[in-house]
């Protein structure tokens, strides 16, 4: 009997792990065919999606020429919102064959909250990879499979990294190279069809920071965007105050009319106070948590919201960060959220003790509610 297995996934844009996950499943499960599927609008994703001929095309070029993959286009030609179900109870129909679904160990927990998860397993088989950073209880998972569904899953030997087609998008956006993330002629497929634009808040930065500097605005909007939807959060004023906090980083406030500085504001704080200025009365930005977001992401405030901490917590604990102690802090922003907040506050005030510097009174009276209530 021949062996299939199906990979799904809205790839937006596809990437090089999507490629290395593919071949590897291939070695592993000794498949016959990997059937690489788009869906059209999958249910558990927010983002808006490049069309779908579009992730489709980028599909093609990325595996072509890699033995055993087919593109499908089955999701997209149905239509509306793209239940894995509807899938697999389809090819299991029109083939005789042992086939599986690939699904990352984070979805384990949740496949129990899918439409119809045992008419799922009536039809195929999990094949279920790890990936870097997030711990799985495969043992647990496992025993709570066979009690549940009467069936296990099969555990892949592949453990994937964490690249993202959000940081594709994000940098993209933003204008940074993406060719370590993507194929060639996928990168070039994006640049030629103007896909993944950035919007007038993305432009305005693009226009005025430098390229380290925009990096780190990408890696903050990154971080920030893997926890908006654990949150509850509006990703969309995620990526826009991300996107904005350091707008002003370079700007001489003396140049922008309108705006006073504080005699008793260190030089540091300066810029986020400046943003938030930039962001309410030039790029006119009426959100009042998003202007806040930017105002307080280097000194914090007592009573923050959540997206004011979330924008503080990832400005830290961004990729290109290195001082001691980062990595605790991005260990602990995998767990409880409020904790990690807390922690880097704390980090930020006793850094700022450490230099002898003026500490602002807004980071004191930070310090003051989170830290020492």
């Amino acid at each position: 009997m021949k062996k299939i297995a199906i990979l799904g996934g809205s790839f937006n844009p596809v990437h090089f792990e999507h490629i290395n996950l593919a071949k590897q499943a291939i070695s592993e499960l000794n498949l016959d065919k990997l059937i690489v599927m788009p869906t059209f609008i999958p249910p558990h994703k927010s983002t808006l999606l490049a069309p779908a001929e579009d992730r489709l095309e980028m599909l093609r070029l990325a595996f072509d020429g890699i033995d055993k993959v087919e593109i499908s286009d089955f999701e997209i030609q149905n239509q509306g919102k793209s239940y894995t179900y509807i899938t697999v109870e389809h090819y299991k129909s029109v083939c005789d064959c042992e086939l599986y679904f690939i699904c990352g160990a984070d979805m384990l927990v949740d496949f129990k909250t899918w439409k119809n998860p045992e008419r799922i397993l009536k039809a195929c088989t999990l094949a279920v990879f790890g990936r870097e950073g997030q711990e799985a209880d495969f043992q647990s998972e496992s025993e709570y499979f066979r009690k549940t569904f009467g069936k296990d899953f099969v555990r892949l030997n592949y453990v994937g990294s964490e690249q993202s087609s959000t940081k594709i998008r994000t940098y993209s956006r933003l204008g940074l190279d993406v060719s370590e993330f993507v194929p060639k002629g996928v990168g070039e497929y994006i640049k030629n069809n103007s896909l993944y634009q950035g919007d007038s808040c993305e432009n305005f930065v693009r226009s005025i920071l430098p390229a380290k500097r925009l990096k780190h605005t990408a890696d903050v909007t990154v971080k920030a965007l893997e926890k908006a939807k654990e949150l509850g959060l509006d990703e969309e004023k995620v990526r826009i105050a991300c996107v904005l906090h350091d707008s002003a980083k370079y700007v001489e406030p003396s140049s922008v009319k309108g705006f006073n500085v504080p005699s008793d504001m260190p030089a540091p704080v300066i810029h986020a106070f400046l943003g938030a200025y930039i962001a309410e009365n030039i790029l006119k930005i009426k959100d009042q948590d998003v202007i806040d977001a930017i105002r307080y992401h280097t000194s914090g405030k007592e009573n923050m919201s959540l997206l004011s901490k979330l924008v503080f917590v990832a400005d830290m604990i961004e990729e290109g960060r290195n001082y001691d102690g980062v990595e605790e802090l991005r260990k602990a922003y995998k767990g409880d959220f409020e904790k990690c907040f807390i922690e880097c506050l704390k980090e930020e005030y006793i850094h700022l003790k450490n230099k002898k510097t003026d500490i602002y009174f807004e980071t004191e009276k930070a310090y003051n509610y989170y830290v020492k209530r």
